[in-house]
């Protein structure tokens, strides 16, 4: 049981509390509630870029890192399509160098015309290296295009060109930055060697007087199921050619959701699992074969990847592919198998939960999610998972109008 505390600010700031009086040091999270899905079509990548600009300095503040290093502290973050992290792990008597710091960027950011062409430039050479520079760097562009047409998801975080980096008006990356980067639109965590009255004190000091932007709920467009199968045939300068398919599966909140990730695990996680023991074991086709889960907080894709080895035909890897997922919806999984599975899952719960920094982020996640109480319910959640409930899971995600397929074909 992780025991925390919790404040709310009058202006809507939500403060999580964990303490840790082993260690020395402090971590500060803050979880804005704003990600790649909240921009709209014609400015993608605006998030990924505003986590950059956060780090260009402020009024008081014009060196970020600079102020947090002197203090003998560091820092980070990332973006996501839901949420943008930042956080800051340092002694705990330097807390409020942080504090400080992190309202300063939220109350006068530099969004300076040199500072947004600098950050731009630097996200643009970051789309290079992850998209264009790198074998099999446009999937995710690929994936989301052909499964997504409705809901923002269709594009990934990084943007979909860098065009659309490059020529981002400044007026547009200010509107999100006001709209967005507000106390009442923040998940703020205190984790480490810092007392809750304390916490509260310092919270209520340096953020109670930001007034909040009344930010209204999301109203984004639902993707529609999908009816029919849908294909994609591409060919590329890489090592292997590989074998992709993709099915919507439910949100983090969703019922179903444990079942599909532990779905997951049983098919490819370790040297037992069914790809590993039925298909590369027995056969040379593949090299590599995997599925694995997109943990989002509207519905996501379940994936099912296949490297195919030279001298195989997209028609064999899709045989024994199929194979192996027709058979999970034939024969069902075994209690031996869930067990295993919900034992693997439980011990990487309690590692993640280890550590004040991973507290400070998960409690954030789980209140963003609905409710930071979640993270003493999650292992339960997931013990809750029978073997009706992976079938039904199953029978679900692997419907042939549910599935989309992408040969990403190497080049001859």
């Amino acid at each position: 049981m992780i025991r925390f505390n919790r404040h709310k600010l009058d202006n809507g700031l939500r403060l999580l509390h964990y303490q840790d009086s082993v260690t020395k040091m402090v971590t500060l999270n803050l979880l804005y509630n704003v990600g790649s899905k909240d921009e709209s079509p014609q400015h993608t990548g605006l998030a990924h870029l505003m986590e950059h600009l956060m780090f260009t300095g402020s009024k008081n503040v014009p060196k970020f890192d600079a102020a947090l290093q002197r203090a003998g502290g560091s820092s980070n973050a990332w973006t996501s399509v839901d949420m943008t992290n930042y956080f800051e792990t340092l002694p705990a008597h330097n807390i409020e160098t942080a504090m400080w710091v992190e309202s300063d960027r939220l109350m006068a950011l530099n969004l300076s015309d040199e500072s947004i062409r600098i950050q731009k430039d630097v996200v643009m050479e970051e789309f290079k290296q992850r998209l264009l520079n790198e074998p099999y760097g446009d999937l995710t562009h690929l994936m989301h295009s052909l499964t997504y047409k409705v809901h923002p998801y269709q594009w990934p975080t990084i943007g979909k060109t860098l065009d659309e980096i490059d020529e981002m008006p400044r007026e547009v990356i200010l509107d999100f930055y006001n709209k967005y980067y507000s106390v009442d639109n923040l998940v703020m965590c205190i984790a480490g060697n810092i007392d809750f009255e304390k916490a509260v004190e310092l919270t209520e000091k340096w953020f109670g007087d930001f007034k909040p932007s009344g930010i209204a709920p999301r109203n984004l467009p639902a993707e529609p199921p999908q009816t029919e199968p849908r294909i994609l045939r591409v060919e590329r300068d890489v090592p292997q050619s590989m074998l992709l398919k993709l099915y919507h599966m439910p949100a983090y909140a969703g019922e179903l959701y444990p079942a599909c990730d532990l779905l997951s695990d049983v098919l490819s996680s370790g040297n037992s699992a069914r790809f590993q023991q039925n298909v590369l074991t027995k056969s040379s086709i593949l090299t590599d074969l995997e599925a694995c889960i997109e943990a989002t907080l509207d519905p996501g894709l379940f994936i099912v990847r296949a490297q195919l080895n030279d001298g195989t035909t997209f028609e064999q890897a899709e045989e024994i592919v199929n194979a192996e997922l027709n058979n999970i919806l034939k024969e069902g999984v075994t209690q031996y198998e869930l067990e295993k599975c919900l034992n693997k899952f439980h011990a990487a719960a309690v590692f993640d939960n280890q550590s004040y920094q991973e507290k400070a982020t998960r409690l954030c996640k789980f209140e963003l999610v609905g409710n930071a109480d979640l993270i003493n319910e999650e292992i339960d959640r997931y013990r809750a998972v029978t073997i009706d409930v992976i079938d039904e899971a199953a029978r679900n995600l692997f419907d042939t109008n549910n599935c989309s397929t992408i040969y990403y074909s190497k080049k001859q």
